[in-house]
């Protein structure tokens, strides 16, 4: 009997790993199977967002709203360019990002799958600064494009159904049973799904992904160590911002391990811009003394990067 419940088992778990698809996570490399497809989660996390947007009070500080948007803007362009130059061109289509700063005092900051982030007001009293908010949205896209939300699913699906799904698949049934239990499980996980209960290896995997994603956008990475140190003034490993967190000491282990690398896509694009600036500067040169025979001082082009 133990040796059929055994084989019983495995075989659910065939059945569950065979059903999935296997992708591997951008920057981190990590294989991860996903038993939901991107057009369930994103239909699921469509109607939660929409929900809390309605309930929710936009910031009404014009200037703040405006910050958030611009940060969170340059970082999806930049992750996007990222994703079409390294084999993930086709996960495009699942992003439709939203930058949403909202009238709330808690220090947090959440993100939905196809990449709707919100912001709350009494985070940015402690980033302080762009390059600080960076680190916070470059984590909070890390989490969307990670499809973090979806392995989440797809764990809960697996532990919560999987002898139902064996039942399905045995009386032929097996799509049919399985789209609706998925539908359940959504509803009966609302919006905790999207907003909270990430794994520390999501958390810690998403600070990853998102310092180097700052990095790509142009800010300084360095500037998560004190971010983080400011945090833990505010009792974050307690609770708030990103659940189920490493401890901060932790976590600003990890980012000092990671900056060498994050520090090399910053260090590639300020290159990029410097070498832009000198060729130009010097073509400029050239021409003014052609034309007028002498030599003289001529406007630089700087290309300017708010951090």
């Amino acid at each position: 009997m133990r040796k059929f419940r055994l084989i019983l088992c495995s075989l659910v778990a065939a059945l569950l790993v065979g059903c999935g698809t296997t992708t591997k996570v951008p920057i981190t490399g990590r294989k991860q199977t996903l038993m939901v497809s991107d057009g369930d989660v994103l239909s699921l996390s469509s109607q939660q967002y929409q929900q809390y947007m309605q309930s929710a009070k936009a910031s009404t500080n014009t200037q703040n709203s405006a910050m958030v948007k611009r940060v969170g803007q340059r970082l999806s362009q930049a992750v996007e360019s990222y994703l079409s130059a390294n084999g993930y061109a086709s996960e495009l289509s699942n992003y439709s990002w939203e930058f949403n700063l909202v009238q709330d005092q808690q220090v947090n900051a959440w993100c939905m799958p196809g990449g709707k982030i919100v912001v709350y007001e009494g985070l940015l009293p402690v980033t302080q600064d762009e390059a600080s908010l960076a680190i916070v949205l470059g984590h909070e896209i890390a989490h969307a494009v990670a499809k973090h939300s979806a392995e989440r699913l797809s764990n809960e699906y697996k532990n919560q159904y999987g002898t139902a799904i064996l039942g399905a698949v045995l009386q032929g049934a097996g799509v049919s049973e399985g789209t609706q239990q998925l539908i359940a499980l959504g509803q009966s996980l609302g919006g905790e799904l999207w907003t909270s209960g990430f794994s520390r290896k999501q958390e810690s995997e998403a600070d990853h992904m998102g310092l180097v994603f700052a990095a790509m956008a142009g800010y300084d990475p360095s500037v998560a160590i004190s971010f983080w140190q400011r945090m833990a003034a505010q009792g974050s490993g307690s609770g708030g911002l990103f659940s189920d967190h490493p401890s901060d000491a932790k976590r600003i282990q990890d980012i000092q391990k990671w900056l060498p690398e994050a520090q090399k896509y910053y260090t590639a694009g300020t290159s990029t811009k410097t070498s832009a600036k000198a060729k130009t500067t010097k073509s400029s040169a050239k021409t003014t003394k052609s034309s007028t025979g002498t030599p003289k001082t001529v406007g630089t082009l700087h290309i300017s990067s708010k951090k």
